[in-house]
C-alpha cells in the first residue's frame, strides 16, 4: 500500500446510507442482500430500493423476510423487494437459491452473519461461524458468477460487497485447523477467522473475476447494535464493552453502519478496483499482524489482505463446498 495513495470518498463515519445514495439512481440494477430481514441487511436493502434498485432479500427466515419486504415497500413507496430463502449454513439451500436465480445480477451484498457463544457445527462438521459467514457466501458468489458477469456486461461492471468486521484483527485464518478440530474452541477467535476470510475472499474474487468485470471489496460497518449480538457470551460482551470504553469504536446507527456496504456498492471510486478493505468511507490503511487494535482501530491487518493466503483460502473453500 505504500506505493500508492489510499482510496478515499466524500463520506465519513457519520454518513448514512441515504446520504451516500443521494442523487444516485439504480433503476434497472438488480441486487441481492443476504441477511436482509433485520439490522444492517434490512437497512441496506431499504436504501437501495429507495433509489430504484430491484432488490432480493436472501433470508433464512422467509416469514421475517416477507415482513421486512412489506416494511421496505411502505417506507419507500416503491416496488416490493423479492424474498428468497437462503440458509448459508446449508449447502443444499445455497444451491437451490442459485438454481432459482434468473437473469443478470449487478450487486451482491454478502451481509449475513452469525455469532455463536459455543461450538456449533453444520451437517458436514464445519464450524458454524466459518461455514455461515464465509463458506456459504463463497458458494453463493461462485454459483452466481455467471449472473454477475452478465450484469457486468450489461452495466459496465458488477460488484460484490463482503461485510467484514474490526474483529478480523483478532485472528488470521488457521489453515491447519479451520474447523477447530484440534485447538480449544474460542467463539471470538472463530468469528475473527471468519471475518478475515470475508476480506480474503474479496481479494481473490477480484483477482480471479477481473476479466468478467466483477470487483469485490470488504467493508467494516463499525459498531452497530443489531441482533448479531444476541448470542454473545458474557466474555464477548465484556470484550466489546472494553473496546468501546478504550475508544476503539463508537456505536453507529444502523443507517451509518449500512453506509459502508452502500459505499462499496455504488461509489465511483470503487467501480473498477477490488480487493480493498473499507472503513469509515475510505480504504483502510494496512497494519502489521502484531499491531494492537487500540493503536489502530481503523486499520486492516496484513493477514486480511495477503494474496497468498487469499488464493489458498479460495482453493480450500472450493474443495469443501464443491
Amino acid at each position: 500500500m505504500a506505493d500508492r495513495a489510499l482510496i478515499t470518498t466524500p463520506f465519513t463515519a457519520s454518513s448514512t446510507a441515504d446520504e451516500v445514495l443521494r442523487g444516485v439512481h439504480l433503476v434497472g440494477v438488480r441486487a441481492i442482500v443476504t441477511g436482509a430481514s433485520s439490522g444492517l441487511g434490512a437497512e441496506t436493502a431499504r436504501a437501495l430500493a429507495a433509489v430504484g434498485a430491484d432488490v432480493t432479500l436472501a433470508v433464512r427466515d422467509v416469514v421475517a423476510g416477507e415482513a421486512a419486504a412489506d416494511r421496505i415497500m411502505k417506507a419507500t413507496g416503491g416496488t416490493r423487494p423479492r424474498v428468497g430463502r437462503l440458509d448459508l449454513a446449508d449447502a443444499e439451500s445455497v444451491a437451490r437459491f442459485v438454481d432459482d436465480w434468473r437473469g443478470p445480477l449487478h450487486l451482491l451484498i454478502n451481509n449475513a452473519g452469525v455469532v455463536t457463544g459455543g461450538l456449533e457445527r453444520t451437517r458436514e462438521g464445519w464450524e458454524l461461524q466459518f461455514a455461515t459467514n464465509h463458506l456459504g457466501h463463497f458458494a453463493l458468489a461462485a454459483g452466481l458468477r455467471g449472473a454477475l458477469a452478465r450484469g457486468a456486461a450489461e452495466r459496465d461492471g458488477a460488484r460484490i460487497v463482503s461485510v467484514s468486521s474490526t474483529a478480523h484483527v483478532r485472528a488470521g485464518v488457521d489453515f491447519d485447523d479451520l474447523q477447530f478440530e484440534r485447538r480449544a474452541y474460542d467463539p471470538q477467535l472463530a468469528y475473527a477467522q471468519s471475518k478475515t476470510a470475508n476480506s480474503l475472499f474479496a481479494v481473490e474474487a477480484s483477482r480471479r473475476w477481473a476479466s468478467d468485470g466483477i470487483v469485490a471489496n470488504a467493508v467494516n460497518p463499525g459498531g452497530v447494535a443489531t441482533g448479531l449480538q444476541r448470542n454473545f457470551t458474557p466474555e464477548q460482551k465484556e470484550s466489546l464493552d472494553a473496546a468501546e470504553a478504550a475508544g476503539v469504536f463508537t456505536y453507529k446507527t444502523v443507517g451509518q453502519g449500512a453506509a459502508a456496504s452502500v459505499i462499496a456498492a455504488v461509489a465511483p471510486e470503487f467501480a473498477r478496483t477490488g480487493g480493498h478493505y473499507l472503513d469509515d468511507g475510505r480504504e483502510a490503511y494496512t497494519v502489521p499482524d502484531d499491531a494492537a487494535l487500540a493503536d489502530h482501530p481503523h486499520g486492516v491487518k496484513e493477514w486480511a489482505l495477503d494474496p497468498v493466503a487469499a488464493e489458498r483460502l479460495w482453493d480450500v473453500s472450493a474443495g469443501l463446498v464443491h
